[in-house]
This record gives C-alpha cells, sequence and structure tokens, in this order.
C-alpha cells in the first residue's frame, strides 16, 4: 500500500527532459514513478494528475526567510509558489553562527526584512538549523552569513581585520559548516561586509571551500566600473580561494549590460571555474531603507547608527549621500514596502520623495527621522531594474531562480509571491524564452546539483516527495508593484517530504519541513 497516489499525470523531471506521462505514488517521505496501469495499486488516497504536471518542489536559492518562517511558518507566500526548499543566511545578513551579543545586534539591525525574532534565541548554526525540523512548512538550509561572524569576531569595526580576527572569522565558518552550512555568503553594500576587502573575504572562503562550502555573493557593487569589476571581485575571490562561486541576484539596470555579464560568466567558466548564479524575473530591487546611509555612519552596529542620525551635525554631513543605489534613477522610484508602526503605515506604496515633500524638508532629514520613529524597522522598493537584461541573463544554462522575497509589510515587491508563476506564466507560455522542461530544471535540478542535494530537486525512484502539481496553461500571478500579495493560480498541490501542504488550492497547515544539512 502507497500512502498517496498521483495518477496519470505529465512528469516533468527537474534534469531537462521531455515530459511524459506516469503516477507518482508516495510513501512516507519518498516517492516511487509508475508507468502504465495503476489500477492494481492500493493507494491511502488518490489525486487525479490529468491535467497537472507533475515536477519536484522548487528550490529558492535566495530567500530572506530566516525568521519569519519560525514566527509565521505557514509561509503561504512561498509554499503556493511551489517552493519547498528555501536558502537562508543570503546576503551575508543572518543569525548564525555569532555571539549572544552580536546575535542581538543583527535582530534590531534587520528587523526591516525579518521581522519580530521569535522568543528562542541561538548562537551555533546547529542550534538555528534545529528550530526549523517539523515547524516549517518548507525545508530550509543554510549559509555562513559574513555580517554575523564579522560582528562575532570584530564588533561593527568599520577596518580590515587583524590576524587573530580573521583566524576566528574561519574558525566560525568551519564550525558552521560543520553543523549543516552549505557555504559563506556575503553582502558588500550593507555593513559590515562593505568593510572588508578582497583578501578577508578570500581568506574566508577558503575555509568554507575546505569543508565543501562554497562563495554565495550579493557583490560590491560600488566597486570600480561599478558595472562588471563587483562581479570580477567575486569572480577573484573564487580563484583564491578554490572555492566554487555563486552570484546573487545577478542583474544589472544598466542597458544593454546584460550580454557583457552573461560573457563574464562565460569566459569564467571557459577556464574552469565553477560559477553559477540566480535571478529574479521582476525589474525591481528591494532592501533596508537604512542601507541609503554612508557606510561610516553604520560603524558600531544599530544602536551607533541610530544615535549618530540623530545628530544635526552628523545629518548635515550626509546631505548629499542619501541617494539612489544604482545610477539613472530618482527616489520617486523608490517606494515604501514595510514600515512597521501604525503611525507611519500610511506611507506603504508611497516614494520617498513624496514623504519629503509632505515633511516639507530635507530627504536626510525625512529618511532620518523615519529610521528613528521605526527603530530601523523600514524597506522599500526600488523601480530600477531591466527586463531586456533580465531576458538576457535568465537564458543563461548556469541561471536558476531566486525569489530575494522579504516577507514584511503590505507592499512587497511582487517577486514575494509571483517569482515562480511569473517565470512559468511569462517567461515560458507568453514569450517562449525557453521550454517549460529548461524552467523547471533552472527552478530544481540546477540548484539541487549546485548545494549537492542528491535526493532532491529531481523525481526520480527514492527520492523524496517534494513535489508541486501545476496546470501549465494556467498558472499564473495576479500580485502587482500596486497589488503585490495576492498568491498565484494553477499551483493546486504542494507536497513537502510526502505531506501535502497545499492541497486543492487550501493551506492544509501542515509543517512538515526539515532542515537540509550538507553533512
Amino acid at each position: 500500500m502507497v500512502d498517496l497516489l498521483l495518477a496519470n499525470g505529465t512528469v516533468i523531471d527537474g534534469a531537462g527532459a521531455p515530459g511524459y506521462r506516469a503516477s507518482i505514488a508516495v510513501t512516507g517521505d519518498t516517492l516511487r514513478i509508475i508507468t502504465g496501469d495503476t489500477s492494481a495499486i492500493d493507494a491511502g488516497r488518490t489525486i487525479d494528475a490529468t491535467d497537472y504536471v507533475i515536477c519536484p518542489g522548487f528550490i529558492d536559492m535566495h530567500s530572506h526567510s530566516d525568521l519569519m518562517l519560525l514566527t509565521e511558518p505557514a509561509h503561504e507566500a512561498k509554499i503556493r509558489q511551489g517552493v519547498t526548499t528555501e536558502a537562508l543566511g543570503m546576503d551575508g545578513l543572518s543569525y548564525a553562527p555569532t555571539t549572544p551579543r552580536g546575535l542581538e545586534q543583527m535582530l534590531v539591525y534587520l528587523a526591516a526584512v525579518n521581522g519580530a525574532p521569535p522568543d528562542v534565541r541561538w548562537s551555533s548554526v546547529a542550534d538555528f538549523l534545529a528550530l526549523f525540523d517539523g515547524n516549517a512548512a518548507c525545508n530550509v538550509l543554510h549559509f555562513v552569513p559574513h555580517a554575523a561572524i564579522r560582528v562575532a569576531a570584530m564588533g561593527w569595526s568599520s577596518r580590515l581585520p587583524t590576524d587573530a580576527e580573521l583566524a576566528q572569522m574561519q574558525e566560525l565558518t568551519r564550525q558552521g559548516m560543520r553543523d549543516g552550512a552549505f557555504g559563506f555568503t556575503t553582502g558588500l553594500t550593507y555593513a559590515p561586509g562593505a568593510y572588508s576587502d578582497t583578501d578577508e573575504l578570500a581568506a574566508i572562503a577558503s575555509a568554507a571551500a575546505a569543508e565543501g562550502g562554497f562563495y554565495c555573493t550579493h557583490a560590491r557593487y560600488t566597486l570600480g566600473d561599478r558595472l562588471l569589476d563587483p562581479f570580477r571581485e567575486a569572480l577573484e575571490i573564487g580563484r583564491r580561494s578554490g572555492a566554487p562561486v555563486h552570484i546573487s541576484h545577478y542583474h544589472s539596470p544598466v542597458a544593454g549590460l546584460g550580454p557583457q555579464m552573461t560573457g563574464l560568466v562565460d569566459a569564467a567558466r571557459n577556464a574552469g571555474q565553477d560559477v553559477t548564479f540566480d535571478q529574479y524575473p521582476y525589474p525591481a530591487a528591494s532592501t533596508i531603507l537604512h542601507s541609503l546611509l554612508p557606510y561610516w555612519v553604520h560603524a558600531g552596529g544599530p544602536q551607533a547608527l541610530l544615535a549618530r542620525i540623530a545628530n544635526p551635525s552628523v545629518r548635515a554631513m550626509m546631505v548629499r549621500a542619501v541617494e539612489p543605489q544604482w545610477g539613472g534613477q530618482t527616489l520617486d522610484n523608490y517606494i515604501f514596502a514595510h514600515i512597521a508602526s501604525d503611525k507611519n503605515k500610511e506611507w506603504e506604496g508611497r516614494s520617498l520623495e513624496e514623504l519629503a515633500r509632505h515633511r516639507g524638508g530635507r530627504m536626510v532629514d525625512a529618511v532620518c527621522d523615519l529610521l528613528l520613529e521605526e527603530d530601523l524597522q523600514v524597506a522599500f522598493v526600488a523601480r530600477t531594474g531591466n527586463l531586456e537584461n533580465i531576458r538576457e541573463i535568465a537564458t543563461h544554462p548556469a541561471q536558476m531562480i531566486g525569489t530575494d522575497a522579504i516577507l514584511t509589510g503590505g507592499r512587497p515587491n511582487p517577486r514575494t509571491y509571483g517569482t515562480y508563476p511569473y517565470v512559468l506564466a511569462q517567461f515560458v507560455r507568453g514569450e517562449g524564452l525557453f521550454p517549460l522542461e529548461e524552467a523547471i530544471r533552472k527552478m530544481t535540478q540546477a540548484p539541487a546539483q549546485r548545494l549537492g542535494l542528491t535526493d532532491r530537486g529531481t523525481i526520480r525512484n527514492g527520492a523524496k516527495a517534494d513535489l508541486v502539481l501545476l496546470n501549465p496553461q494556467q498558472v499564473n500571478t495576479p500580485a502587482t508593484f500596486e497589488d503585490p500579495a495576492q498568491y498565484p493560480i494553477g499551483i493546486d498541490y504542494v507536497l513537502v517530504n510526502g505531506t501535502p501542504v497545499i492541497d486543492n488550492g487550501q493551506h492544509t497547515g501542515a509543517t512538515p519541513g526539515r532542515a537540509l544539512r550538507s553533512r
């Protein structure tokens, strides 16, 4: 007897091969493929999959659900898209391993991304991962985040590490890897990661590589020509450290840069370097409002930052510093996505320029006053992308999908709710940018291979039953920039470790997710 039979669907196995007619039998948390007649199979439940594609659950290579999965474990924005596994610790901005003091500081610094923390605390990767087992709708995996280990080793100092401090960061990385992390991540346009140099990062990446990990980076967009030089540094770190390189949210708003970006990856891969990247499909970024402040303002940590921005003389030094992070744009394109308090909630969906005009003063004062009022809990969406670059980069064989979703606020980037159905509806069905089988490979097997997951990401006998049933003619997302918090259509069943979490379009309340470990 099998627990569940998904009968007579079109199986797209994640490897890029053409779909074929088959049924999937689920027993416990594993699957078996059945071709031909299933009438003799004794199943606890049968779902007619005739109108569905059955594919592996999607692996989100870039998420920011580190705490939201613990405080809101149903995780509907993501599980309804078919996401069954999420990579945490991205952009170097996460919470383990670190010290108790460092953890409290990171919780304040990143509250705009992850909201209020759970009641429990932790220090190690092992303790952090243990919180997720059986307590979340989807699986998670974790990376050692640069910010957390730098704060643990040297606080929020805006300088390079001493030899002893660098050795401590390397040891924390090794410990994190041995606890089950998959690699080392950086966010080099955020403090404290921005205070580092290439030597520091290569040394830490080498510690991760020695334990079987890879280097995953939000590149240093302020470097050199601010176009390709940031990514050249990422490749250089990989070469020096011996770590494979994965570039996060690979994109540029600069028109025509897409072919040069894919060419840079091709040149490295042709030279024998192991390079991949992820990408979301919407022409907009999202991040925390205090990232617009100069790096020196962040030195000393969040409390020091708040004290500085309350000082009029400090603000006078920043008058011309609060400006768009991406060239050729104005702060009218920067739209508030999340503001924590009811006092200022009305500004969600409106721009920074609108706020400054309303308050009748300088932009620096509007930004600093809001950050003080909200204790840093403000995030925004920047409408700064370039769809032609996105399309160019999306077709590259080393590309895989990541949402980069921020789950806080009432006006998040639509990628939070719509990334996977958007790719399937717009890039596959609408534009024919690549076949459905290739899109699913980018969402499943490609990230599984990058991560070294051997039991997920592909439908094969004995694999874990992380599965999605989607209607290829109906799958779509109603999420827009104006109304982003809308669930997709055409994704009616999602199984995690053999348990239905989305069942005929409804969330079951199940939390069968597990913390996946690299060893």
